[in-house]
């Protein structure tokens, strides 16, 4: 049995796939996850809702009050009705405020809610499924997505209000006049169709602007993460003419949208002018006729234009909702992935011991078919270097990610001091890992606590000494504050050959049963690739090492070399023996220039 989380298990429980277009499961599923626990913010709004609408409601009757007292010349009209003006505007704003105060603070937390969750989510998932979407376009998610479904919260939660506001000034309307009231009940239905259709309409458009924002914010992290490389190439034309098509991509989606919308506010405003007149009509006929006070008309026709504003926004919420459902869509898409790698039920803690891993006959599939490992076997003592070559595309880096199950085998098995690696749970297991990418990206926050990710209870002393270890604590200590120094956005202020350092000192404060390097030394001049090589040395003893490497003269003291090609061990043994074997290893020596 897997660990489903309660997005998963709500749409299991659904028994079905969300589809874009299913509106009531989308709104359902939010209400019972996200908002329906708030109970007492649900009931602020609800009562300042209602309170708020009622006021309003009460301005006709009070228009009708003061003409019935102008027509019959009641001098109460000079102090009664002021009075009542006052009192309800007054108490209207109030109910007011604190309505705006409750609806905001309902839908923003729900919002923060749906972030938290999906944040969540995207930091167990895959790391495949991470990498083969631009950050810029998760990061859409966050912020559009999140923007659209405020919005249409706000304007859901706002509609409330104004059906009650409607619903009593339909019972003003038809306590001062039945008759008129029926007429204005007849036209306004009328533009429930065509209102829908383009709800339709706005809804499509919505997810295609959210979409194209992402590909436009993707595009843009790329062509100014890649700024040098335009220069240098010349390549401002091809990233200009890249842009602009995106604009326009971007543009034409925007003008779909806001024509959508647009058809709105003059249908309605066609309709209820439409009403107004006949009304009009058949109350000029009327009162020819000898029929109704004004008091009773001029209320009326106060309610009814009243009624205008609230009815327009019930009538332009279908398209506003629409936009909203498009974005939770997208977010429920994330949340309802289910994460290949999960850590079962009955998971254990890492039994005691010094490293020992073994490769049994490992294979991995790539989700799109593609073979990334076949058959891999090794077995690494405690204490021992194994060093993963062979040309690019070998295997070595997927080797290496299956084991703090980044990426879970296909086939056979990987086992940790005897522990199958899915037996283990997560934390425990990536608790026992150090690892350094070739890609070395710190965090924008100081030195100090880039390498206190390694041991987020490590001294000051520990981490001066994690820095000196890694060659890097002379560099830091010139820096305009120390250990105590920004990085900046991936560590862009430090230097190559600098963020590795700091990225080493940071897994050798961790004190790991398992030290996973791949091309560590890569960014790292001779004197300091010296100095670090001296220092892992020191720190392999008495732990395994599992290093990937392309330059083959960081791998020379390891205890066993795995050639690899095609995802497959070719050889296995020592420098030496592998050299005189004059296979793979050998013409990878011989092509670097290196001696046997």
């Amino acid at each position: 049995m897997n660990v489903v989380s309660p997005a998963q298990s709500s749409a299991t429980r659904s028994g079905r796939k969300l589809l874009p277009d299913d509106s009531r499961t989308l709104l359902g599923r939010l209400w019972r996850e996200q908002v329906k626990c708030h109970r007492g913010r649900i009931g602020s709004v609800i009562g300042l809702t209602v309170l708020t609408a009622g006021l309003t409601a009460l301005y006709p009757l009070v228009i009708q009050r003061a003409l019935d007292m102008f027509s019959t010349h009641d001098e109460r009209i000079l102090y009664q009705v002021p009075l009542l003006v006052v009192a309800i505007t007054l108490a209207k704003s109030a109910a007011q405020y604190g309505q705006t105060l409750a609806t905001q603070g309902l839908v923003l937390v729900v919002i923060r809610s749906l972030q938290g969750t999906m944040f969540r989510h995207l930091m167990v998932t895959d790391v495949a499924r991470i990498e083969r979407e631009a950050p810029a376009s998760i990061a859409a998610r966050f912020t559009t997505d999140a923007v659209s479904i405020r919005e249409a919260m706000v304007r859901a939660v706002n509609s409330l209000g104004d059906v009650v506001t409607v619903v009593g000034l339909i019972a003003a309307m038809v306590y001062m006049d039945w008759e008129l009231s029926l007429i204005a009940a007849l036209l306004y239905p009328v533009a429930a169709i065509p209102i829908q259709k383009l709800g339709k309409r706005v809804r499509r458009a919505s997810g295609n602007v959210q979409e194209q924002i992402g590909e436009t914010a993707a595009l843009l992290t790329e062509s100014f993460s890649q700024a040098r490389t335009v220069r240098v190439y010349r390549l401002e034309d091809r990233e200009q003419m890249r842009a602009d098509r995106s604009f326009d991509l971007l543009h034409e989606a925007f003008v779909k949208i806001t024509r959508g919308r647009a058809r709105v506010d003059p249908l309605l405003e066609a309709l209820g002018g439409s009403a107004v007149a006949a009304v009009l009509g058949f109350a000029g006929w009327r009162a020819a006729m000898g029929g109704a006070t004004l008091g009773d008309f001029s209320g009326f026709v106060a309610a009814l234009l009243l009624a205008s504003r609230p009815l327009r926004a019930l009538g332009a919420l279908n398209a506003a909702l629409q936009e909203g459902l498009a974005g939770l869509a997208r977010i429920f898409s994330v949340i309802d992935e289910p994460p290949a790698v999960k850590e079962r039920p009955d998971a254990t803690v890492l039994p005691p011991g010094q490293g020992h891993l073994q490769f049994r006959d490992v294979s991995f599939r790539y989700p799109d078919g593609r073979m990334g490992l076949r058959g891999l076997s090794f077995d690494a003592q405690p204490g021992m270097t194994i060093a993963l070559v062979g040309p690019s595309g070998a295997g070595k880096s997927t080797a290496l990610s299956l084991i703090p199950r980044l990426h879970d085998v296909s086939d056979g098995a990987i086992t940790l001091d005897g522990a199958d690696l899915r037996d283990v749970r997560l934390d425990a297991l990536r608790d026992a890992i150090a690892y350094v990418s070739q890609d070395t990206l710190l965090f924008d926050v100081s030195v100090r606590e880039n390498i206190l990710m390694g041991c987020p209870s490590a001294s000051d002393g520990e981490v001066s000494e994690a820095a000196r270890l890694a060659a890097a604590e002379a560099f830091i200590l010139d820096l305009p504050n120390g250990f105590d120094t920004r990085v900046g956005p991936g560590g862009g202020r430090l230097s190559g050959g600098q963020r590795q350092r700091v990225a080493l000192a940071r897994a050798l404060l961790r004190n790991p049963r398992l030290l996973l390097l791949d091309e560590a030394t890569s960014a790292l001049d001779s004197e300091n690739e010296a100095l670090v090589q001296d220092a892992l040395a020191e720190l392999r003893t008495g732990r395994t090492t599992i290093v990937v490497a392309h330059r083959l003269s960081t791998v020379r003291s390891a205890d066993i070399v795995v050639a690899m090609d095609g995802g497959q061990a070719i050889e296995c043994g020592n420098h030496a023996d592998l050299v005189a074997a004059n296979g793979l290893y050998a013409r990878l020596v011989r092509s670097q220039g290196l001696e046997g």
